[in-house]
């Protein structure tokens, strides 16, 4: 069923025990993940010919990339294949999912349709986890493993990844996550490996840091340590020496919780904003010993301009520090005389030598900062044989990006030689196939053994590699290069431990005997850990635009959720008493349930008596009850109960578009149209004046639809799906 592709021993001897058992598969980049997992998929396609393969990979470009793998090389009818991705229609994933055997697909989209019920993991065979690293937490890898071993008939589970991390709870978390029964572990030492893997060379660039950097260094530093021995001198630290961001982070989470649990003491929340001071002067710090000075005096920058503002006080308090002050002064200095960091200088060097070695060379620079990136490419302009061209990921708050399909497009002009030199970002490190890149160039090492490796990986994948790390003498350049190395040895101990271990076989989950009920959620609940929590009780859960409530539970009960801190902050913007009176006028059980064990009282600088007003106003002039839980599994067993009480002992159907006050004609009108897809009660009213009725709007052609400002092609096109097609139960 594979064309072309004549097994390894070690591809054969890995795939004997994913035959028999959920495995986490460990091997370096470029030694053949993928076919393995074709391996895989042909015997279980042979073992269930009618069954489905779904192979996940957290990024579209990735899953593409997996797509035309198989393509090249999978014996099957391409009309039996499909990428699903956020740029796939829900509707149009579940309308071509009963005939397609093999699926490529981003976790979220599908993690949507299993909670919105539009597909079925029934018949799905097996399950490929790429990048499996990230089945942790709540990333959706960690939902859709236990959706697919609770609704699978014949579930299978392959996880993949060249670096699943260095700390022993991590890898069993993931292991524990993918219901993974043994793990198979390659190193580039082992003896059935070493043949095929590429030497890499690896060289180290380090740079003495000029005078005028070691200068703003020292202030940094005078800067940090003096707010350090600040919450030393309030007994909240014992080391004014060095306290990493993560330990701040809890310092400032300690604090927090002994507030909320009736501690006293002034100093915790002078104590609280000194740690944000210190992790704001700790990342203009990184930002000069291991960028370029345009990131550091942009950071700056942004900085003095908050605290102008008054946006905080910790950042108020931070701008008027002397220290941070003269800090700035320097700063301004070096970027008005040009100055920039040895390393742009360095990295120039480089890259001409390696063009004048060889000019069909292909070069990857990656770097932490998009500013950094922009710095990168301004220095290399002029580079002699460089063509440049920085990739990243989609576009954040108030920064460019590219799109996903953007990314694709322009890897394939770097494979096809357009460019040479292309200057990346952390969208690049997970698994691209980037054939024949010569040399990998780290702007600076990075404390994660994962992403190390990663980077690592983009070179010697066909022939002999190089690497090239640029490093800051006397900088925190040296303690995450040691990191790094020092996490990387250790998750090579911890693999080869656990491949000898025994797990427990894992057991498909037996669907709940319990009878189900109808949970409706808004839409915008769907990422909420209360959504697949509900799931997870077997609720049959339908996502829908709901003009108020969160969760409708029966034809009378609507439900506001909100945590706590949202709850908190709702009462100060006014947000809070129109969604009451809405919920009221929509409801004759409307309810609110705060979620969060946190002190309402200690959440935001409010006066305890506003907060007790507005719970009073909720329960005695509204007649709302309030509900408190714990977690998102407090809450959504709570609504399961809720809504079973009212559906299954009252035995009483309903819709969520229910409203208990009498519509006038044009109510009702907006209302009925306001129910399509998409559409909600303003595109409603844009709809029925520029047609005139409802009749018309059902009647209209799909280009009359279009021309309706706001509709568009998607939003016409589902209000065409809904009229015109066939009533299937």
């Amino acid at each position: 069923m594979i064309k072309g592709f004549e097994p390894r021993l070690y591809q054969e001897t890995i795939l004997n025990t994913c035959v028999g058992k959920n495995a986490l598969v460990v091997l370096p980049t470029g030694l053949g993940k993928t076919a393995i997992a074709m391996m895989l998929a042909t015997q279980r396609l042979s073992l269930f010919p009618n069954s489905k393969i779904v192979f996940l990979a957290p990024t579209k470009p990735l899953a593409e990339q997996h797509l035309q793998t198989f393509l090249k090389s999978f014996q099957i009818d391409a009309d039996k294949c499909a990428l699903f991705t956020g740029d796939t229609a829900p509707a149009e994933r579940a309308k071509q999912w009963n005939d397609l055997q093999l699926i490529f697909a981003t976790p979220q989209g599908i993690e949507n349709d299993v909670i919105s019920n539009s597909i079925s993991l029934q018949n799905v065979s097996l399950m490929i986890f790429d990048e499996a690293h990230r089945a942790t937490g709540d990333y959706s890898y960690v939902f859709l493993a236990k959706q697919y071993q609770k609704r699978a008939n014949f579930p299978k589970i392959l996880a993949l990844t060249a670096s699943p991390g260095a700390e022993t709870l991590k890898i069993e978390e993931v292991c524990q996550n993918l219901f993974i029964d043994a793990v198979e572990v390659r190193t580039p030492e082992d003896p059935d490996v070493k043949p095929y893997v590429q030497e890499t060379e690896v060289e180290w660039v380090k740079l003495d840091l000029p005078d005028g950097f070691k200068k703003i260094q020292y202030y940094l530093n005078s800067c940090i340590k003096s707010k350090l021995a600040d919450i030393k001198r309030m007994g909240m630290t014992k080391s004014i020496s060095f306290i990493s961001k993560r330990e701040l982070l809890e310092l400032q989470s300690d604090l927090r919780q002994k507030m909320t649990s009736g501690e006293q003491d002034p100093n915790m929340w002078r104590a609280i904003s000194i740690t944000a001071e210190i992790i704001k002067a700790q990342h203009a710090l990184e930002l000069l010993e291991t960028q370029c000075v345009a990131s550091l005096d942009a950071y700056m920058r942004k900085v003095f301009e908050e605290g102008r503002a008054g946006k905080s006080k910790a950042v108020k308090n931070l701008i008027e520090d002397a220290s941070f002050k003269s800090a700035y002064h320097h700063v301004t200095q070096l970027r008005e005389q040009h100055t920039e960091h040895p390393k742009l200088s360095a990295l120039k060097t480089i890259v001409e030598e390696e063009f004048a070695a060889n000019k069909f060379a292909k070069l990857i620079i990656f770097t932490q900062y998009r500013d950094t990136a922009v710095g990168i490419k301004d220095a290399l302009k002029h580079a002699k044989g460089a063509l440049t061209e920085i990739f990243v990921g989609q576009a954040k708050k108030k920064t460019t990006g590219l799109s996903q399909k953007q990314q694709i497009e322009m890897l394939q002009q770097f494979r096809d030689g357009l460019f040479n030199v292309l200057i990346a970002t952390s969208v690049a490190e997970e698994g691209l196939d980037i054939p024949n890149v010569d040399a990998v160039v780290f702007y600076e090492p990075i404390p994660s053994a994962i992403r190390t490796i990663q980077r690592r990986g983009r070179t010697g994948r066909h022939d002999k590699g190089k690497v090239i790390m640029l490093m800051a003498k006397g900088t925190r350049d040296e303690a995450f290069s040691y990191s790094a190395k020092h996490k990387e040895r250790q998750m090579h101990q911890v693999l080869k431990t656990m491949q000898t271990m025994t797990f427990e076989p894992q057991k498909t989950i037996a669907a709940y005997e319990q009878q189900t009920v109808k949970v409706y959620a808004d839409y915008r609940e769907k990422a909420s850990g209360v959504v697949k929590e509900l799931v997870e009780l077997n609720a049959e859960l339908k996502l829908e635009m709901l003009q108020c409530a969160d969760y409708v539970l029966s034809d009378r009960v609507g439900v506001e959720f909100k945590l706590a801190q949202d709850f908190v902050d709702s009462i100060v913007d006014g947000r809070l008493l129109e969604q009451l009176k809405q919920l009221k006028d929509n409801y004759i059980r409307p309810m609110i349930i705060i979620e969060g064990t946190e002190d309402l009282y200690a959440l935001r600088n409010v006066h305890a008596n506003a907060i007790r007003g507005m719970l009073a106003t909720i329960t005695v002039s509204y007649g709302i009850p309030v509900l408190r839980t714990k977690d998102a599994k407090d809450t959504a067993a709570m609504l399961f109960m809720i809504a079973k009480r009212e559906q299954l002992e009252d035995k009483r159907d309903f819709s969520p578009h229910t409203n208990k006050k009498p519509m006038t004609l044009q109510e009702s009108q907006e209302y009925l149209i306001s129910c399509f897809p998409n559409i909600g009660l303003n595109l409603a009213k844009e709809l029925l004046q520029h047609l005139g009725s409802v009749k018309h709007i059902i009647n209209a052609s799909l280009e009359d639809l279009q021309k309706v400002a706001g509709v568009g092609d998607k939003k016409a096109q589902g209000i065409k799906d809904i009229v015109d097609s066939d009533y299937k139960k």
